[in-house]
């Protein structure tokens, strides 16, 4: 997708209105097999991070206004740190987003289930936290092991049932499918399984086998084998289907969440509109352009502490934000406006029974999701 990218030579300042702060958070304790995402185990260093990452945050202030609403904590595995510095950065950009306490704010942070304590949710929920992504991927011990999870199937229902008590009414969970071994009948159980949590949101998403990761070198060796991709596709209309009769609304294609609890951090990414990313690899997007810091821990707090952050630079085109547009609009339930596809090739689709027309605009059905790059490639 990036054309370009250049260093920049002086501050680059992204336009007054975001929706939503991104902050990214790389350590964690262990590695899992399957991550290709800017990460660490130098947990010893979680101090001079948070305090180059609140330089960064002090030096992109201006950026902030009322309209910011909300925060999302993402990584790595961001309950790895200490309850101290989660409360210092929730804290420093509720101040400076002129922020307003109540449900409007959306807090999110991901957490791994075995940091899940009693103590933790409190802390969590006492700094203004209302929201919980929490890496399930499965409730079978064996693949948990196999893709390099640190916790237990009964750590993360365990998990759930404490961010639950402690008075979290917005929780979502991650589910993997197409691991390796995996079999239907073991997919089935982990969506019975989640089902039973009365969680309010589950994203799902199919493994993918990712360049220089150690569950890819296994793939390479012969030491497991990816799932059949009939298979594979088999398991993501069970997952649809189940969901939606159990209440969730399909609102993107690897999302699914009770009426009104839909991410509202997330959903800026598909509705196009900007947001601001803090920390080592975090990506900051203003509508005409996108900015990337460097994914490396030593350079981010050096540059960071020295309030010189040299990020990387893409300008869109015109072509390219409106490729955008239909792939991201494709893939929710809103769809996208007939105006913006190529409407000599939609028919063809729509006989298939991959595209559906709801008034003035387009929306992908189950069976398109299985072919929607093709499909978004013929429509622009």
């Amino acid at each position: 997708m990036c054309l370009l990218a250049v260093k920049l030579q002086k501050k680059h300042y992204l336009c007054s209105l975001m929706a939503g702060i991104y902050i990214h958070i790389p350590f964690c304790k262990s590695r899992c097999k399957y991550c290709d995402f800017f990460s660490t185990t130098q947990l010893a260093r979680q101090e001079e991070y948070v305090e180059a990452l609140l330089c960064e945050l002090d030096d992109r202030r201006h950026t902030l206004t009322e309209e910011v609403r909300t925060i999302y904590m993402g990584g790595g595995t961001p309950s790895t740190l200490p309850v101290g510095a989660l409360s210092r950065i929730v804290q420093r950009c509720v101040a400076l987003c002129g922020m307003e306490w109540g449900s409007r704010v959306e807090i999110t942070l991901e957490v791994n289930p075995g940091d899940v304590t009693e103590a933790n949710v409190r802390a969590w929920r006492a700094m203004g936290i209302n929201r919980l992504s929490m890496g399930v991927q499965s409730f079978d011990d064996t693949l948990l092991q196999l893709i390099g999870r640190r916790h237990t199937a009964q750590q993360a229902r365990e998990a759930v049932a404490v961010a639950q008590a402690a008075g979290f009414d917005n929780i979502s969970i991650d589910l993997m499918y197409a691991l390796p071994t995996e079999t239907m009948p073991q997919w089935q159980n982990d969506i019975a399984e989640a089902l039973k949590l009365g969680v309010q949101h589950i994203s799902s998403y199919g493994l993918i086998y990712e360049e220089g990761t150690a569950l890819m070198a296994l793939l390479e060796r012969g030491v497991v084998a990816a799932v059949d991709e009939d298979v594979e596709m088999q398991m993501y209309d069970y997952l649809v289907e189940t969901l939606t009769r159990n209440g969730y609304v399909h609102y993107e294609v690897s999302n699914f969440a009770l009426l009104g609890r839909e991410s509202k951090h997330n959903s800026s990414y598909w509705n196009d509109t900007p947001y601001l990313g803090l920390g080592a690899g975090a990506h900051s997007y203003d509508g005409e352009k996108r900015q990337w810091n460097v994914s490396d821990l030593d350079m981010y707090i050096q540059q960071a502490r020295a309030h010189a952050l040299l990020p990387e630079l893409e300008w869109l085109t015109e072509e390219q934000r409106h490729t955008e547009r239909v792939m991201l609009g494709l893939r929710t339930n809103r769809g996208v406006a007939m105006g913006d596809v190529n409407m000599s090739r939609v028919e063809g689709y729509v006989q298939q029974g991959l595209l559906k027309q709801e008034g003035e605009r387009l929306v992908a059905t189950t069976k398109g999701f299985h072919i929607l790059n093709r499909i978004i490639e013929d429509l622009v």
